[in-house]
């Protein structure tokens, strides 16, 4: 097992690969680095490997797909997850990777909202987006997490073996934000330093047809994650909306002559309070469903480390003898 990965998705990233490899091999060089190659034509898996870095391929297209064959094939204490277009800077990991080794944080969070982004980003669409996830989150899941997107992140042993990725692009970082804040995992903000791609190189984020499936993504984990909210939230709109058209079209009028006027409003504002109800509780059901999930996450993770325990026990005795 390595102590510390570099993990670098890329694709089509030739103009800056040679370069991210090469800082990492300087600010950390007891780490072994990875790049994952996404299908690229330009040939950064060759520059990659001559710069250093042992290069493996996935040929699923889609950033979360690359992540969840990394967190798959790897074995190390702390993984350091870093894109390979050289926004982000290698003297932050050493930090970031002792978070995780000798504080026993889950996931490190590289905050570049709080330092140069919105200065050096020259997307203002990208700006908002960021600073839109990152409110929607922390008020969703009251959670202080001080940026959501970022590419920049260092992970426990034990949150990558357990993370269920399901995201197939770049939602891939909103889902693992969310799964740590849900699980109760620790999790800790370190502020870096951002400079733009580089002149030549090419962003394969789309701000809108990503920046949605980001969204949409944050409304299936709230769904998911926080079950009797949502379906709470639901079902109270679902009153506003009966007693919108119930008290003014039928009780007023009843009020006033004692006679049902609008027998057919009547039957609908019914109706929309029988779904209200079936919300309200078919919140509750999967919220208990839901608690039952998070007692089984926390069997699982002591498992996992009882495993790991095993494992490096075995591995101690194998070099004694």
């Amino acid at each position: 097992m390595d102590r510390i990965a570099v993990l670098i998705p890329c694709y089509n990233e030739a103009k800056t690969v040679a370069k991210v490899v090469s800082d990492f091999r300087r600010v950390l060089p007891e780490a072994r680095i990875y790049v994952y190659d996404n299908n690229s034509t330009d040939g950064t898996d060759k520059l990659a490997r001559e710069a250093g870095a042992e290069v493996r391929y996935e040929y699923q297209q889609g950033k979360g797909n690359v992540v969840r064959r990394m967190f798959q094939e790897v074995e190390a204490e702390c993984y350091l997850l870093i894109d390979g277009d050289d926004t982000y800077p290698a003297e932050a990991a050493p930090e970031m990777a002792d978070r995780v080794l000798r504080r026993q944080a889950d996931m490190v969070v590289g905050d570049r909202l709080s330092s140069t982004y919105f200065e050096e980003n020259k997307r203002p669409f990208h700006n908002f987006g960021n600073s839109l996830v990152r409110f929607c989150i922390n008020r969703i899941f009251k959670s202080g997490v001080k940026d959501i997107m970022t590419g920049y992140r260092a992970f426990s042993y034990r949150f990558v073996k357990t993370f269920p990725v399901l995201s197939r692009g770049f939602e891939i970082e909103t889902e693992m934000t969310i799964h740590a804040i849900s699980m109760n995992m620790a999790l800790e903000n370190v502020v870096i330093e951002y400079r733009d791609r580089p002149e030549g190189s090419v962003s394969k984020l789309n701000t809108f047809r990503d920046g949605f499936k980001v969204l949409r993504t944050i409304f299936n984990l709230f769904k998911n994650y926080k079950p009797f909210q949502f379906f709470s939230i639901i079902a109270l709109l679902l009153l506003l909306v009966a007693g919108a058209f119930f008290l003014p079209l039928v009780w007023v009028p009843f009020r006033q002559t004692g006679i049902v006027e609008r027998f057919p409003t009547l039957i609908v504002c019914g109706f929309t309070v029988l779904a209200a109800l079936l919300s309200f509780f078919n919140g509750m059901v999967l919220d208990s469903i839901r608690q039952k999930e998070k007692r089984e996450f926390e069997f699982r993770l002591s498992l996992l480390g009882i495993l790991r325990s095993g494992k490096e026990g075995g591995s101690d005795d194998g070099k004694k003898s």
